[in-house]
């Protein structure tokens, strides 16, 4: 398989984007914008204070002079900002109230995407998943046909099954578990846990297409085809046939367990007739606990190199770095970013 960033550089060079940094003066982010700069893969915008955003380039001797500084406090159009934010949230905001929330960079950056001043937007280096995510739901919003915002890692490594050789996992970072949508004055179910995990199924698979993958999606249980009962047996099973019957492109099977989804000797004997078990490639769990668990056991003890979390489901690419980065792992995840869109 071949080099998972080389062909979005490639395309990121023929079809230019911008992308905002929510933490202008980070060392890590001026490090990565000072790469993508020098080899003109993408535009830059710097959110930050001017001054501070420069000497802090300076001390580390990162050259950023190609790129856009976003200045909250010396912004030509702020009003127009606080207008448009105003009207997004619909009475829940006063105008002060507005002005006073865009001063912060992530809400500040993100309205920069939300009114076309960028591509794309990359941020959490210092903010946490929920600080990145927010701003995003309230003035980004979920695409249409979406109801949520959900996640995916990619895993890529070398070595062993061709189609175990690079993976996607969703949902990783947002959904804790997956439960009905209730009216509260009617007690009607708006949506159900399973429509919820088929959005995450469908999403996942049409992320890992930007990666090269030909999505052969299992959605996992410790069930496969009704061996077991109880847990998440029926929210796999059931979410599996809603997302067939929305996304017939794709190759979607399920409920599976794990070693049944990925090794063909396993599979022909618990559902033979399967065109996704013994060769998938996208596994989609049924609640963030063995999400987690499962794509962490696969970089520690597998040998994958994870890039994510990637989200999904919303009008704009943004997504959200750890805390604990470092400048490779921001370069590449605004190459990721900029090539969702």
């Amino acid at each position: 398989m071949t080099d998972m960033f080389t062909p979005l550089i490639e395309k990121l060079k023929k079809e230019p984007k911008t992308i905002v940094f929510t933490e202008g003066n980070d060392p890590r982010i001026l490090e990565a914008a000072a790469r993508l700069l020098k080899d003109d893969i993408l535009k830059v915008v710097m959110v930050g204070n001017t001054a501070e955003v420069k000497k802090a380039a300076a001390e580390g001797g990162f050259d950023i002079s190609k790129a856009e500084i976003a200045d909250p406090d010396a912004c030509d159009y702020f009003d127009d900002m606080v207008q448009k934010m105003v009207e997004l949230r619909k009475g829940k905001m006063t105008a002060e109230e507005c002005a006073a929330t865009l001063k912060k960079s992530n809400y500040f950056g993100t309205m920069l995407v939300k009114m076309g001043k960028a591509d794309c937007l990359l941020g959490g280096a210092t903010y946490s998943t929920a600080d990145t995510v927010r701003p995003a739901l309230q003035l980004i919003k979920t695409k249409p046909g979406a109801t949520l915002v959900s996640s995916c890692m990619i895993m890529d490594r070398q070595g062993g099954e061709e189609h175990l050789q690079r993976i996607a996992c969703g949902d990783v970072a947002i959904n804790i578990d997956y439960t009905d949508t209730v009216d509260k004055a009617t007690g009607e179910v708006k949506q159900t846990a399973a429509e919820k995990l088929a959005e995450v199924v469908i999403g996942t698979a049409e992320t890992a297409q930007i990666f090269g993958i030909d999505p052969k999606v299992a959605v996992l249980s410790f069930s496969t085809k009704g061996s077991g009962k109880g847990g998440s047996v029926q929210l796999s099973h059931d979410a599996t046939l809603i997302a067939q019957q929305k996304a017939p492109q794709f190759d979607i099977d399920g409920e599976l367990q794990f070693d049944a989804a990925v090794s063909m000797d396993v599979a022909k004997v618990k559902c033979k007739d399967s065109k996704v078990a013994g060769r998938a490639n996208v596994f989609i769990f049924p609640n963030l606990e063995s999400a987690n668990i499962g794509h962490k056991m696969a970089q520690r003890v597998g040998g994958y190199d994870a890039y994510g979390p990637i989200l999904q489901g919303l009008n704009a690419p943004i997504n959200d770095l750890s805390r604990g980065c470092n400048a490779e792992e921001v370069y590449k995840l605004s190459l990721i970013t900029a090539c969702q869109k």
